[in-house]
């Protein structure tokens, strides 16, 4: 079995080429052109799939070898592509850098030869004209097995300066596809963790999506970049399925799920899933209702964890922390993922009976998954602002960013993994958090450096760990078994 899907790879020699710019322009510029374009991004990422998905109207799916494994890199590119015309993949970091001393593991080059696909380079050519050539050759033949098909030269000051650039490749065997101007700066601010996410600037977003797509169309030769994702292979092996990842099967869940191609919100949901402002109680036909918390405050999210809890045989519904007083009707979990409770924190602490409701919930043995900004909401305090006081812990703001790849065991039996479980995963954050003593750790932290993390407290499990779903098979399934069974 195979499948033929066209793709790009949008790739950088380094962090700040504007690959993000070049990548989201042309999800735009193509989308516009009245494709169906599937958006990815190379590692963990989530605020970029947030204007992936404003560009495309998909999710923005990410594609991690780290976290996932390499052997489910294109099974889940498949899932996610599945019925488009085109699939545009934003690279992370330089083109060969990836998980720090694993060599080319979860590197954008390592994440393109998985998934067979073209190579189309972005350089920043603001400061050179000839050398551009040996900088673009060097990429070009690093890897043999890494297909550098195209390049597009970013920030160029002139038609002089384009000249110079493209005489310079004519015989680097690299084809150039485009050359975007040096402008005015398009409006994408950032703060301590990146861009501010799609969901915090609508307006603004849509209005940078829509210029990068303008600035692309202007540079680049969007025909020979559709010619070259053709150019593609077609991929061997099937598609990833949610309702096909659990260790074991059990008729109550929703077979068939499918990818979403809908049209997105801002946030990354669905129309209509919004937060129910409305009590709690046992859901009328007896299935788990999960709610996840989004919203500004909360926007990191893997798009394949609500599809994995739906195929488990849960009802997913969203609810905003900063708006809804109440949780879904019937709620028998809850996930809270990461995103910016630290920008929102006397919002959070004032919206009081939301914070009651979580921690009576809690309190009553509901399963409960909080990762990052879960983690310190469900804090007794945040900056000394008042949280949801589930957790014998205070949080508050620092200097130092943490971020990186991570392995870890779990510690403890928690609604997400057995004692013993290995995993994957990620941290990002500007944070710490002070536990009260005698707290029960989530992991066991085993590389980079040795150390417990998080908390395990009844049937809570809290945690600075992002894990991707996908690739801990068995996780949404432990987690609506514990609802279904309370």
């Amino acid at each position: 079995m195979s499948t033929r899907i066209p793709r790009l790879v949008i790739a950088a020699p380094a962090s700040g080429s504007g690959k993000t710019t070049v990548a989201t322009g042309l999800m735009r510029a193509f989308a516009d052109a009245g494709l169906a374009v599937s958006p990815h991004k190379v590692g963990p990422d989530y605020i970029d799939p947030g204007y992936h998905a404003l560009a495309t109207g998909r999710p923005g799916r990410n594609l991690d070898s780290f976290m996932c494994g390499p052997e489910r890199v294109a099974p889940l590119f498949l899932h996610g592509a599945a019925g488009c015309d085109l699939a545009v993949v934003e690279g992370v970091m330089g083109l060969y850098d990836g998980a720090a001393g694993q060599g080319e593991l979860a590197s954008t080059a390592h994440v393109a030869k998985l998934l067979r696909a073209p190579v189309v380079l972005v350089v920043d050519a603001s400061s050179q004209s000839r050398s551009v050539a040996a900088l673009v050759h060097g990429f070009a033949s690093w890897d043999p097995e890494v297909r550098v098909a195209g390049v597009i030269l970013n920030k160029v000051g002139s038609d002089r300066h384009e000249t110079l650039l493209r005489d310079a490749l004519g015989e680097s065997g690299v084809e150039v596809l485009g050359a975007v101007r040096r402008a005015g700066q398009i409006h994408t601010p950032s703060r301590h963790l990146g861009l501010v996410p799609v969901a915090e600037r609508t307006v603004e977003a849509v209005d940078a999506v829509s210029a990068f797509a303008a600035r692309v169309r202007e540079g680049c030769d969007l025909e020979a970049l559709l010619a070259l994702a053709r150019s593609a292979p077609p991929l061997p092996g099937p598609a990833w399925a949610p309702e096909e990842s659990f260790p074991h099967p059990a008729p109550s869940r929703n077979r068939g799920s499918a990818p979403d191609p809908g049209p997105q919100t801002p946030d990354g949901l669905n129309p209509g899933e919004g937060g129910h402002n409305a009590t709690t109680g046992p859901h009328p036909n007896g299935t788990p209702v999960i709610a996840v918390a989004g919203g500004p405050a909360f926007t990191f999210s893997y798009a394949e964890h609500t599809e994995l809890l739906r195929a488990s045989g849960a009802e997913v519904v969203t609810f905003d922390p900063l708006k809804d007083e109440r949780l879904p009707a019937g709620t028998a979990g809850i996930v809270i993922g990461g995103g910016f409770p630290e920008m929102y924190a006397p919002e959070l602490s004032a919206n009081a009976p939301l914070r009651k409701a979580v921690a009576a919930l809690a309190a009553t043995g509901a399963p409960v998954a909080a990762e990052c900004a879960g983690l310190l909401y469900l804090s007794r305090s945040l900056d000394g602002k008042p949280m949801c006081g589930v957790l014998p812990a205070d949080a508050r703001m620092s200097e130092r960013l943490t971020l990186g790849y991570r392995e870890a065991v779990a510690i403890a039996d928690n609604p997400l993994a057995a004692a013993g479980t290995r995993v994957r995963g990620h941290e990002f954050h500007r944070t710490v958090i002070e536990p009260a003593a005698g707290a029960t750790p989530a992991w066991g932290v085993t590389h980079p450096r040795r150390q417990v993390e998080g908390f395990v407290q009844d049937n809570v499990h809290a945690s600075y760990l992002h894990v991707h779903w996908a690739g801990a098979p068995g996780t949404a399934e432990r987690f609506v078994a514990r609802a279904r069974a309370r």
